[in-house]
């Protein structure tokens, strides 16, 4: 059973800076991706990176160049959010996708999801 914990959400100035961690366990520690996903009240929820096994990233466009996802060994997903702006506020959500062997950015693709943390950018 994949379990994952989100934290180090909070609230920041536009421009400003938070590094989100995911506490993963229970995944096997081969042909997996991660993903980092937020939701915006009234918004549809969209996604915002992804890491696989073999640190290939993706990210949505928007984020580009400002976020960064890294891992500790399947054990600890991060997202590394710089220059922040309000549309990035929302609640995000880590996920996991084991045996797989690519990844995509679309929910449907993974199976296993964290309780969430909030991510407020005031302008």
């Amino acid at each position: 059973q994949v379990q994952l914990v989100e934290s180090g959400g909070g609230s920041v100035q536009t421009g400003g800076s938070l590094r989100l961690s995911c506490a993963v366990s229970g995944l096997s520690h081969s042909n997996y991706c991660m993903g980092w996903f937020r939701q915006a009240p009234g918004k549809e929820r969209e996604g915002v990176a992804s890491i696989s096994e073999n640190d290939y990233r993706r990210y949505e466009e928007s984020v580009q160049g400002r976020f960064t996802i890294s891992q500790d060994n399947a054990q600890k997903v991060y997202l590394q959010m710089d220059s922040l702006k309000p549309e990035d506020s929302g609640m995000y959500y880590c996920a996991a996708a084991p045996r797989r062997a690519y990844c995509l950015l679309k929910g449907f693709f993974y199976g296993n999801w964290g309780q969430g943390t909030q991510v407020t950018v005031s302008s």
